[in-house]
């Protein structure tokens, strides 16, 4: 099993739930309101004056196999409009109850 963790701008939270139900990943956290800036370009989203977006992160536990589709799916949103930011990270998950 690994953890997916994506983080994006919140205008993408329902193309990600959206996502995740049509690879039958029905297990998810959502966080709401999340704050922060992406490592490589966008404009951070610290829902301040200056910053007014706010991100939002989801971590879902998915089957190995179902995560090379996942990160491609999530890609291509991305790629749609590159700049409002969504990223992912996959992690081991060693045990699980």
């Amino acid at each position: 099993m690994k953890s997916l963790f994506i983080t994006f701008d919140i205008s993408h939270k329902q193309a990600v739930i959206d996502m995740l139900t049509h690879n039958s990943c029905r297990g998810y956290s959502f966080f709401d309101q999340v704050q922060g800036r992406g490592s490589k370009n966008g404009d951070p989203h610290l829902g301040s004056h200056a910053w007014p977006s706010m991100g939002g992160a989801i971590i879902a536990i998915v089957e190995d196999s179902k995560v090379p589709t996942l990160l491609k799916e999530i890609e291509a949103i991305d790629k749609e409009t590159p700049m409002l930011g969504l990223r992912a990270f996959v992690w081991n998950i060693e045990q699980q109850y």
